[in-house]
């Protein structure tokens, strides 16, 4: 007896058709490139990825890789604390500090100069590296590296507090070349106006 094979061919031929259909529809299908779907895919995934770099660090201007503190990063109760702190221990002057303070970045923990100086205490990075200053946008770091640093140049020019504030602005060199105010407009406005300043809060101004 033979086997009429042609109708099991038949049926071997449509389940592979079956098969065939039932891939088609499970398998996840890419949009074709250019179609509307595709560029709104796209986009949305784009907007995804800008917003978890915004989530991540927003760049300061001028100073690659460093990262701005989210606004309320530290509350200024803390900075009052930090100044007393750190002029405390390093023998400075809160006044002084406040006015310099005042002055360089009028209490802006996000400050950032156009030379790059940075924070509070507007703390070039070489300086804030020196002081051994981390994060010099953490107001508290910042705050005692610059109470640090002022110490330091209080402990080579004694009680000069104008040789002091030049020297805070320009370089300790540029004073030391001129054994006093360099005769820079920016320097010299600087250091009158911290000492103004100095002066008001010395007189509880």
């Amino acid at each position: 007896m033979r086997l009429d094979t042609r109708n099991l061919e038949r049926v071997q031929s449509r389940i592979r058709e079956i098969q065939d259909l039932i891939g088609e529809t499970t398998a996840p299908r890419k949009p074709a490139e250019g179609s509307a779907f595709a560029e709104v895919l796209a986009a949305v995934e784009s907007g995804k990825k800008e917003e978890e770099a915004k989530k991540t660090k927003t760049l300061s201007p001028g100073i690659p890789g460093m990262v701005r503190p989210s606004s309320g990063a530290a509350s200024k109760e803390s900075w009052e604390q930090a100044i007393r702190k750190s002029a405390e221990k390093h023998g400075v002057e809160e006044s002084l500090v406040r006015a310099v303070m005042a002055v360089e970045s009028g209490g802006r923990p996000d400050a950032v100069s156009p030379k790059g100086a940075i924070g509070l205490m507007q703390l070039m990075p070489g300086t804030a590296a020196d002081m051994g200053v981390d994060d010099p946008f953490d107001p508290e770091q910042n705050i005692e590296g610059g109470v640090k640093y002022l110490s330091l140049l209080t402990d080579k020019y004694g009680e000069d507090k104008e040789k002091i504030l030049a020297a805070y602005n320009a370089g300790p060199a540029r004073v030391d070349a001129v054994g006093g105010i360099p005769s820079i407009p920016e320097t010299q406005r600087y250091v009158e106006n911290v000492m103004a300043r100095y002066r008001r809060l010395k007189g509880g101004g």
